[in-house]
């Protein structure tokens, strides 16, 4: 039995693995947002939970029965195979609940979809062949990320104050929903890790 699952075992844990891409050495965690995504939601979830990186070149056997035809990341839990990232998140978000987990899911809607086009916009920026198109993307682009940084600017209902005269003023807020980093931080943040 591996140190993870003594450990998982004796805190009461349950038994995850995490599968994500390798990196371009076959074994170091590679650059994929979605497999970071789901790492940060169980590292704030303050679950043990063990990696196990897997190179696309040559994956192994046992991995191809375990999840067929899926590509990284996938994960068991108590043995479950859960191969979809936004199932996955959902999953955890229900099974790893308050009183012992904290809750992530953001408390204000617009926040789950702060951002959401900027990794589209810049993807279509980078991976653009055609010289012609190249103004027009990055004025996309741009927009996006000045829309997200006027969500990020604006004041969230609770930092407004009524009896305040000067107006609401510009947010003090650390992430997307407030002060603690929540799913929508989860989905942005690996995305705009790639973009910088």
């Amino acid at each position: 039995m591996a140190w993870f699952d003594i450990a998982a075992k004796k805190l009461g844990f349950p038994s995850i693995e995490l599968f994500v891409k390798a990196g371009t050495d076959g074994e170091s965690i590679g650059n994929c947002p979605f497999s970071q995504r789901l790492c940060m939601i169980l590292w704030l979830k303050g679950i043990i939970f063990k990696v196990t990186t897997v190179d696309l070149k040559k994956k192994p056997l046992d991995l191809q029965e375990l999840a067929p035809g899926t590509n990284p990341p996938f994960m068991t839990f108590n043995s479950e195979v859960l191969v979809d990232v936004n199932k996955i998140e959902e999953f955890l978000e229900e099974r790893l609940s308050p009183p012992q987990y904290p809750k992530l899911a953001a408390k204000h809607p617009e926040s789950n979809v702060a951002g959401i086009d900027v990794f589209a916009k810049f993807s279509a920026y980078i991976k653009n062949s055609h010289n012609h198109a190249n103004d027009g993307l990055e004025k996309a682009l741009l927009k996006s990320l000045k829309k997200l940084d006027d969500y990020l600017q604006s004041p969230l209902p609770e930092e407004i104050d009524a009896n305040n005269s000067d107006g609401p003023g510009p947010s003090k807020r650390n992430f997307l929903d407030g002060p603690n980093l929540t799913l929508a931080d989860c989905n942005l943040l690996p995305k705009l890790h790639i973009i910088m």
